[in-house]
């Protein structure tokens, strides 16, 4: 199973209203009385079907942090994907934008590394919530555009991104590198084992 986790964190050091252009899940007070903004994780996973984890019923192996999330949080259980393949369904997240009208459509690969890059034009969620001062990161399969793009993480309005900038490196189970922001991060094979 792949897994891509989009991961919003907030500083929660200093009380703010409620952002007027976000969508405000209800009070979240500290000790204080406070207005404190919600942290946000967004977990989006290849492959993953309704009935894989414990929180839904799944018997056959545990998923203690994923149900501990889903009971301490919210949770989407009427959510579709924009589209059939990768780099279209997380284009779709992005930019709250139909298939029909984001620019990324396809798995269009784009040479040496990684996919066709989503315009600096679209607005993406991760621009939106770095302009209510949320710190933005995502983790996983990015496959909008590599490193040097203008649809690379960095350049779409994530602070930090880390895991597979090209998603088909992550068609493989052990690879020899990762990204780190726009770095390539060595990975020594010798380190991957089953045991």
């Amino acid at each position: 199973m792949l897994l891509a986790a989009l991961a919003l964190l907030c500083p929660q050091s200093e009380p703010v209203p409620p952002p007027p252009s976000l969508v405000n899940p209800g009070p979240a007070t500290a000790k204080d009385g406070q207005m404190r903004r919600p942290n946000i994780i967004y977990i989006m996973a290849d492959d993953l079907g309704w009935g894989d984890l414990s929180v839904q019923g799944q018997k056959k192996f545990g998923t203690p942090r994923l149900d501990q999330m889903a009971a301490e949080g919210l949770r989407f259980t009427s959510h579709y994907s924009g589209s059939t393949v990768c780099a279209p369904s997380r284009a779709v997240l992005m930019t709250g934008k139909h298939t029909g009208h984001v620019a990324v459509r396809g798995n269009r690969e784009y040479k040496p590394l990684g996919q066709f890059p989503l315009p600096a034009a679209e607005v993406t969620v991760a621009e939106l919530l770095k302009s209510v001062g949320y710190e933005t990161a995502v983790i996983g399969k990015w496959g909008m555009g590599p490193p040097g793009t203008e649809g690379a993480p960095l350049q779409q309005g994530f602070d930090h991104s880390f895991g597979y900038n090209c998603q088909r490196n992550a068609h493989f189970f052990y690879r020899d590198f990762l990204f780190r922001d726009d770095e390539k991060i060595e990975i020594d094979p010798e380190q991957w084992t089953h045991e």
